[in-house]
């Protein structure tokens, strides 16, 4: 059986329901908790956790945060639809890393005509 969300396949012991359909765990766990990138508290931990930690910039960020905020610092502004395409990720994959971003202070968003734009905080 595959996973109704994502399509990759699973063993029966492995399979969650959520709103009628079966999924993987990390497809079910994003569908009940999605990423918050405006979140508050979550900012608020994040930039003291890098603050005893002694992380600047992108240290402490996994590889694929890293291309997704070098990505952003070369092209300046890029629009959400351009930066999937270009690094080949899903909707749900890239808001994932983008959190982390958001929560870090590094990347922020912003609507223009209707058009979802990533730059530098």
């Amino acid at each position: 059986m595959n996973c109704e969300r994502c399509g990759c396949e699973l063993r029966e012991e492995d399979i969650l329901t959520f709103q009628n359909k079966q999924l993987y765990e990390d497809c079910c766990f994003g569908l009940m908790n999605p990423p918050k990138t405006c979140d508050p508290t979550a900012v608020s931990s994040t930039l003291n956790v890098r603050k005893e930690l002694g992380q600047k910039g992108t240290e402490g960020l996994s590889e694929l945060q890293k291309k997704i905020y070098n990505l952003v610092i070369d092209r300046g502004t890029i629009s959400r639809e351009d930066l999937i395409k270009t690094l080949q990720l899903s909707p749900e994959a890239f808001e994932r890393e983008f959190s982390v971003l958001r929560h870090c202070e590094l990347l922020r968003g912003f609507k223009q005509d209707n058009t979802v734009y990533f730059t530098k905080y």
